[in-house]
């Protein structure tokens, strides 16, 4: 085993993607020889995204009264967990979040808005001048996490200055349904696609530990292989009280840190980002995560559940020999004069912007718009 472990690094090392067959060869590393595998992951790591690892840092700007139902998430209006109704931040809270994750070295800074995805009102009067203003301060790239996205809403974000979309597919196709009913995966991919046709940089991963096998990791990783996402957020089920998955157990630290090895092993070029659930799954092994073969992971709070704050992090990285980079790429100038969209496609019974048929009544006259061509709507 240690011989095919030795073998596929070096072909990986050497310029070569492993194909499914291979990774499965990698699945089927157990014991002592699982250290092999962390060994030549840190080694891919380093050759193709250097020494030095990133953070990013979020805030749930709109937290909770979610139309949909994510067995995961706390979110959920289906569900009855802590977070009741629906709440916002204040402009001024969200911007000094942004200043504040600048400040702890965050390379990218990401707005996060509950909901199947973002109305028109809360793009052009609420999110994107926020967005705007992170942009064009240089402190760190402007981000969101706001769900679903048409072409002309992925094209106004991109001319409003932000330069990357968190859209996770969360798993497999195949184990999907399982987790989601409410809105299906090809809405993901729709969304994933139209972000990246409008320029922005796609940060997509899933959560790991929902009772899905090796086989629906696959499926997940290969798929965002496929579509050249640039960030793979590797989450880790914290089972939330009042949710449907509430009693999944949490997945074994060198479980947890064989997912980011084999992720690393197919990924050799893309950030690999450690997120949700790492305190609590990690626990005294969270530091391990870079020689597993991670180069990022996220700093401060997530979106219903606490991290650690940034100096523990900072001390981790600092005990490790390691150095962080903080974002390096300046201010970004929207190249829009006003956030208005001029057009977006039609919406639908829940009024945000996507592109699912289901969600429109069709008849003869509407069909041809739903299934292809789109209609302004004011």
């Amino acid at each position: 085993m240690l011989d095919n472990i030795s073998k596929l690094a070096q072909n990986v090392l050497n310029g070569h993607l492993i194909s499914r067959s291979e990774a499965r060869e990698l699945i089927a590393v157990t014991g002592e020889d699982v250290y092999d595998l962390f060994y030549w992951a840190n080694k891919i790591r380093i050759r193709f995204k250097g020494p030095d690892v990133r953070f990013c840092a979020i805030v749930a700007a709109k937290v909770g009264g979610c139309s949909e139902d994510c067995k995961f998430c706390a979110q959920s209006s289906h569900y009855q967990t802590a977070i009741e109704g629906q709440n916002k931040l204040t402009d001024q809270q969200v911007l000094d979040s942004a200043s504040y994750a600048g400040d702890v070295g965050a390379d990218s800074f990401g707005i996060v808005n509950s909901g199947r995805g973002p109305t028109r009102s809360e793009l052009e009067n609420w999110l994107v001048p926020l967005l705007r203003d992170i942009a064009k301060s240089g402190k760190t790239r402007a981000c969101a996490t706001l769900g679903a996205l048409t072409p002309e809403t992925a094209d106004f974000l991109h001319a409003n200055g932000v330069r990357r979309i968190n859209h996770n597919l969360e798993t497999s196709e195949r184990f999907y349904p399982e987790i989601v009913s409410t809105h299906p995966y090809s809405e993901r991919l729709r969304t994933l696609h139209a972000a990246k046709a409008a320029g922005l940089s796609l940060c997509s991963g899933g959560i790991f530990g929902m009772g899905e096998n090796w086989d629906d990791r696959l499926d997940m990783v290969f798929t965002l292989r496929d579509i050249g996402v640039d960030v793979m957020p590797i989450n880790f089920l914290n089972a939330i009280a009042g949710t449907p998955l509430a009693s999944q157990p949490k997945l074994a630290p060198m479980e947890c840190l064989k997912i980011v090895s084999i992720c690393r092993f197919i990924f050799p070029t893309v950030e690999l980002k450690v997120a949700g659930g790492r305190e609590v799954c990690l626990r005294d092994l969270q530091s391990w995560i870079f020689f597993a073969g991670a180069d990022s992971t996220m700093i401060g709070n997530y979106l219903t559940t606490y991290g650690r704050s940034p100096e523990m992090d900072h001390q981790m990285v600092h005990d490790l020999g390691l150095k962080w980079r903080g974002y390096e790429h300046g201010p970004v100038q929207p190249s829009s004069p006003e956030p208005k969209i001029s057009r977006v496609s039609r919406t639908g019974r829940y009024n945000i912007p996507i592109m699912y048929e289901g969600d429109l009544e069709l008849n003869s006259e509407t069909a041809a718009t739903a299934l292809g061509h789109r209609e302004e709507i004011t």
